[in-house]
């Protein structure tokens, strides 16, 4: 089929309220013209999916599984098969599209009217034709495209029938049945409205559209206009951190398109400094080798391949022409079946794409981005391909809301296209029936959002703010400094009410190394107290130990557990021991074909616990991933000072191992009136010295003696090379 049969189609289906009908340039499309290649294989794999399912048969079964079971998933089917339909419809003007839909639609409509809530309900957020009204929320963001495309070629009774007993119904439900839901600032609520605002302008009700946009009472304290003023930064971050951003952005972004289509006047686009095309970018931003960093209840099976982000990208290059935009579609291998889809599969194929620059940034947390910030700090691979380098990310945001955990000042680091130093994310398996019908699992509270599953310090054996969500979300980190200087990245962040009686702070850097290929992570945590307390730091890691610098008392015949609750109660110990200097103060393990070590300057009387997550659970719903825990009780505070290495190479095909032991030789750390010295000696004789004042005016001058050596920088922190380097 050629470029102007389904271009004009796409263009000339009617008012389409998703891209405005632009006749004149239809027609002037030359109808030899091939279709472009990402357009063609998208259209091919619709149409063998919504063959295959019309083969079947209409299915409309009457609710009654939760996730995961087969009335749910099919539901879920029937949803997205006829927005694809729909769209099938438009490009071919094959009506078996259009009579599916209809059939669908109509079969619906005799059976809405009917229920009630969902049998499997689990919570006051109860759907009709799902277990939670979220589900319902995302049938009628894609049932009523799939409707819109068909619409003015039914006849009037049929018309009548799905609009009023149907749709009129389904937003009702959302938008009063569910008020609680329709006016939250939350991303269930961004698919509520957005569900009802199609509704409203595909039926021609007003009413419909003005409550979406500004919630029930129409005063615009609530509604969709609200959630894009709420749930982002001003940098694009979302609330609830990359994992929900990606799942919101559909709503967001499909909606968004409705209303530039109907009411351009609104400038939504624009709206607050073009909010929603920055918010698609900085989730982009916020992936490593195509996966979103973790934050929060995450599940890590998602990433850049996903529908809300197919959508997303071609609405987002429709309005921008971004090019790097395109070299994400071309990496997904994937579009939509709409003119926004069309023009990126047209520009990809005349070579406009250019690549993502994925780079360093500071992403603010909270509406006015007072409440912490996201810190990515990145170096290409060797090759200088940015997507696979080394990313150093500092967490010091907000709660993130009912799905935050409690992980204040963590961090994750990834190198050589894998997460190296892991976050858990959620503990959940999505749509698993087996699983608790895929909700998420109660290991989750009792495991994945406690402050031990994560890379930051635990204070007697209990997790920020005692797991308190309303308190938490009260109180957030405060961003302390963001540096990006020669040989150096670095980030550190503070907060004294995780804990009632210790005060922490964190500072965390990328170190470009003389001798090293790869820049060493330098990781200080500082905890400031009156009392006594244990403190544990946690790192969580992937690979296998290859080597341990000290010794150890292993536990082969028992295996003990290292706690009773916060997150303690799952942790199993393998190992434990008591090094006594950063010369024999480390782990290294392998990953892949690189080798990693965790070196630290072991504190008087601390000992070193190697565990891995996965006791006390007797459903198997825990993954079993190893960790090192530094472990130390002390009064008036303590301070971490931790070096994570990458060095060698490890090729198995061809029997071969380079530099699989650590380059460092030690690492000796100073506190001198206020400031923090942290010298690295590589055994190559070379030095590296990380200076941190803590003062975040970046024309001061400092300067501190450590053992008769004078150290001189300016501003918040910087490398220092000093005698013997190499």
């Amino acid at each position: 089929m050629s470029v102007r049969s389904i271009y004009a189609a796409v263009l000339l289906a009617g008012s389409s309220i998703f891209a405005p009908a632009e006749v004149a340039q239809a027609q002037n499309v030359e109808a030899s013209s091939p279709m472009p290649a990402l357009f063609a294989s998208e259209f091919e794999m619709s149409r063998d999916l919504v063959d295959e399912v019309m083969a079947d048969g209409i299915i409309v079964p009457v609710p009654k599984d939760p996730g995961g079971g087969y009335t749910h998933e099919q539901h879920k089917l029937n949803f997205r098969v006829m927005y694809l339909a729909g769209d099938l419809y438009r490009i071919t003007g094959d009506e078996k599209y259009r009579d599916f839909v209809r059939d669908m639609l109509i079969e619906y409509a005799e059976m809405y009217p009917t229920l009630g809530d969902h049998p499997a309900r689990a919570n006051q957020n109860v759907g009709r034709l799902f277990w939670q009204v979220l589900n319902d929320a995302m049938w009628l963001v894609h049932s009523i495209q799939a409707y819109e495309s068909i619409r003015d070629t039914i006849t009037d009774e049929q018309r009548d029938l799905i609009d009023n007993q149907l749709f009129r119904k389904a937003a009702h439900f959302m938008s009063v049945d569910s008020k609680r839901t329709f006016n939250l600032i939350h991303n269930h609520a961004t698919w509520a409205t957005a569900g009802v605002g199609m509704t409203g302008y595909v039926l021609g009700d007003q009413h419909l559209v003005d409550i979406a946009l500004k919630g029930s009472d129409k005063t615009g304290e609530t509604g969709f206009l609200r959630q894009t003023e709420l749930l982002f930064s001003p940098d694009g971050y979302y609330a609830e951190g990359p994992y929900y951003q990606r799942f919101a952005l559909l709503p967001f972004m499909v909606f968004a398109n409705a209303i530039n289509a109907n009411e351009p006047e609104r400038e939504i686009f624009q709206h607050r400094d073009g909010i929603l095309l920055k918010a698609l970018r900085t989730t982009i931003e916020l992936s490593y080798a195509g996966q979103f960093f973790p934050f929060n209840d995450a599940l890590k099976e998602k990433g850049l391949k996903t529908a809300e982000l197919y959508e997303g990208i071609a609405v987002a290059y429709a309005e921008t022409r971004d090019p790097g935009l395109l070299s994400i579609a071309e990496w997904q291998g994937r579009t939509v079946l709409s003119e926004a889809g069309m023009l990126v599969a047209s520009d990809l194929a005349a070579g406009k794409a250019k690549p993502f620059p994925f780079k360093s940034m500071l992403l603010r947390d909270g509406p006015e981005g007072k409440q912490g910030a996201v810190a990515i700090m990145r170096t290409p691979s060797p090759d200088g391909e940015s997507m696979h380098g080394q990313a150093l990310v500092t967490k010091n945001s907000s709660q993130g809301m009912g799905h935050g955990h409690f992980d204040k000042l963590s961090w994750q680091f990834y190198d050589n296209g894998y997460e190296v130093v892991t976050d858990y994310g959620a503990a959940r398996f999505l749509n698993i029936e087996a699983k608790e019908g895929g909700r998420y699992l109660p290991e989750n509270e009792s495991w994945a959002k406690q402050t031990i599953a994560h890379n930051t310090l635990v204070v007697d054996e209990q997790s920020n703010f005692n797991g308190d969500v309303k308190l938490a979300s009260a109180h957030a980190p405060t961003q302390d400094a963001y540096v990006q200087r020669e040989g150096l990245q670095l980030s550190s962040g503070s907060i004294d009410t995780a804990f009632a009686d210790v005060a922490m702070t964190r500072t965390m850097a990328l170190v470009e190394m003389p001798g090293s290929e790869h820049p060493v992570v330098v990781d200080l945590l500082r905890a400031a107290s009156d009392g006594e307390h244990q403190y544990d730091l946690p790192l969580h890691y992937m690979g296998q130990i290859m080597r341990v610098g000290f010794e150890l008392e292993s536990f082969t015949d028992t295996r003990p557990v290292l706690g009773k609750d916060n997150g303690y109660q799952h942790i199993w110990v393998d190992a434990q021991g008591a090094p006594t200097s950063s010369g024999n103060a480390f782990i290294t393990w392998l990953l892949d074909d690189r080798f990693y070590t965790a070196r630290w300057v072991p504190q008087e009387g601390a000992e070193a616990i190697l565990a891995e997550s996965g006791a006390n659970d007797a459903s198997f719903n825990l993954r079993r991933e190893p960790m090192l825990l530094q472990r130390v009780r002390i009064a008036g505070g303590t301070s971490f000072v931790t070096l994570l290495e990458p060095h060698g190479k490890f090729d198995g095909s061809a029997e071969r191992t380079t530099l699989s032991d650590s380059l460092v030789a030690s690492v000796n750390h100073d506190r001198v009136d206020g400031a923090d010295i942290i010298t690295i000696t590589m055994k190559n004789g070379a030095h590296r010295t990380l200076a941190i004042s803590h003062n975040p005016d970046d024309a001061a001058s400092h300067s501190v003696i450590v053992d008769e050596t004078e150290y001189r920088w300016t501003g918040f922190a910087a490398v220092i090379g000093t005698e013997g380097d190499k």
